[in-house]
């Protein structure tokens, strides 16, 4: 049963208007940008939303909009989003944050918003929402753009009513940190640490200084740091930091909401807070490593944390994981290329034979005779190489993404759980039956290397 999490918060619009400039204006020296498409997205509090709905959480919103309401309830209803929570002041701004981009580069951003406290019936609105729905909330996260929603007043009543329903809430906080007494969990960054307390932080000790006294100063259960590239730091019975799991660093946009969302949803199911301290540590790790206010989905956060040690197993699964990830790719529209063989003894035309197949779509599988299957079609003296070993070896290779071992003579119920598009076989089949041909959607022959052969290397082997 999916988990309800309500989110509270600044929710934006991120509009984004594409196009190409190739001319300066005569008016100013300025581009003159001919606008192609114009985009929505949600923002601020919706990238929470937008990450929930990602790791795949039920989520419950509650805010407070202003003018131009109806493009903010378009996106929360294209998610299928409750909006009985979200209420509208005509005399606020909606808030607004429109790009303009002109060859993939940010020409101009203008902001419309309003920045003042929501007003007392607002408040009261939000807070009766709560009260209403808190039974059925498994956790409450409040985004803190200090944009105006969250007031010292409706943020102490709601973490009142967490702590009173012994619910979780956590805060991704911004600024008057007073407003987050008695909560949970907040989660600043090491800046916002620095500004709450007014300790410049350049060393752990720094660190541990400021952590513990705001952690005491708010009356905290717990407070979580993120360090940027040196991870995240936890305060509760004890001190706690774990280091950043980051490879490449692309853009931190959004990896703030990526966090809280991961957290939240770790924690609606699990109440072990030092384990989704890992996952959202993995989380972060995932959407840095994307560009632009990225998501994260659970698949994308497991396979990073397989991945960690560069070790290349995970890329090996077996009939039910393949079959999943192909139902889940083809949704993604990959386009998927399916071979298979023994790969007795892994050589140059093996390679250039799966880079070729490689270059055909989005994603490689390779299907792999078992080590009975390859004994019944060369005979009792092969394989020369193990199973496992022959599909790890070809699981490192950057242009193969899955690698299955299967026992049958042939690879037909197999290519029935992956329904690729695109069937490789080589060269020497031109003219045969391919097995699996009635249910790719195409079959491609790839010339062998000559010369190049499992065979022949056994044979030279022989000669020596």
């Amino acid at each position: 049963m999916k988990q309800n999490i309500l989110v509270i918060g600044d929710f934006m619009i991120d509009h984004y208007l594409w196009g190409k400039s190739d001319r300066v204006s005569p008016e100013a020296p300025v581009p003159v940008v001919e606008v192609i498409k114009e985009e929505d997205r949600l923002g601020g509090a919706g990238n929470v939303v937008n990450n929930l709905i990602s790791l795949g959480a039920n989520v419950i919103v509650s805010t407070v909009l202003g003018d131009e309401n109806e493009r903010m309830f378009k996106l929360l209803n294209e998610k299928n989003i409750d909006t009985s929570g979200v209420f509208v002041d005509e005399d606020r701004k909606t808030i607004i944050k429109s790009r303009v981009i002109s060859s993939h580069q940010q020409v101009i951003r203008y902001d419309k918003e309003s920045k003042e406290d929501i007003s007392k019936e607002n408040e009261a609105k939000i807070i009766n929402f709560v009260k209403e729905n808190i039974s059925k909330i498994d956790v409450i996260l409040l985004s803190d753009y200090a944009k105006g929603v969250l007031t010292e007043n409706l943020t102490q009543n709601i973490i009142n009513l967490a702590n009173e329903n012994g619910k979780k809430l956590i805060i991704d906080p911004k600024n008057r940190f007073y407003k987050y007494q008695n909560a949970y969990m907040i989660k600043p960054n090491k800046k916002e640490l620095s500004v709450a307390t007014g300790i410049e932080i350049n060393s752990k000790e720094d660190l541990l200084r400021a952590g513990w006294a705001l952690k005491e100063e708010l009356n905290l259960e717990y407070l979580l740091v993120t360090l940027s590239e040196d991870g995240m730091a936890l305060f509760g019975d004890k001190f706690i930091q774990i280091p950043t799991l980051a490879k490449e660093v692309f853009d931190v946009t959004g990896a703030g909401d990526t966090v809280l969302a991961s957290l939240g949803y770790f924690l609606a199911q699990n109440d072990n807070l030092i384990d989704a301290m890992h996952f959202a540590n993995a989380a972060a790790a995932v959407v840095v490593g994307k560009v632009g206010s990225a998501v994260v989905t659970i698949d994308e956060i497991l396979h990073y944390e397989k991945n960690i040690d560069n070790s290349v197993e995970h890329k090996i699964v077996n009939f039910d994981e393949i079959e999943e990830l192909s139902e889940s790719l083809h949704k993604e529209n990959k386009k998927m290329v399916f071979t298979n063989g023994c790969f007795d003894i892994l050589h140059l035309g093996h390679v250039k034979y799966l880079q070729k197949a490689r270059a055909l779509g989005d994603v490689l599988i390779v299907g792999v005779n078992s080590n009975y299957s390859v004994s019944r079609l060369k005979g009792s003296t092969r394989p020369v190489n193990d199973e496992f070993d022959r599909a790890y070896l070809l699981a490192s290779l950057e242009v193969v993404d899955y690698v299955v071992i299967f026992n049958e003579d042939t690879p037909y119920e197999l290519i029935k759980k992956v329904k690729p598009d695109i069937l490789v076989k080589g060269a020497d089949y031109k003219d045969k039956e391919v097995v699996g041909s009635d249910i790719a959607k195409e079959v491609k022959l790839i010339e062998f290397v000559d010369g190049k052969s499992t065979t022949s290397i056994i044979e030279r082997m022989k000669l020596c």
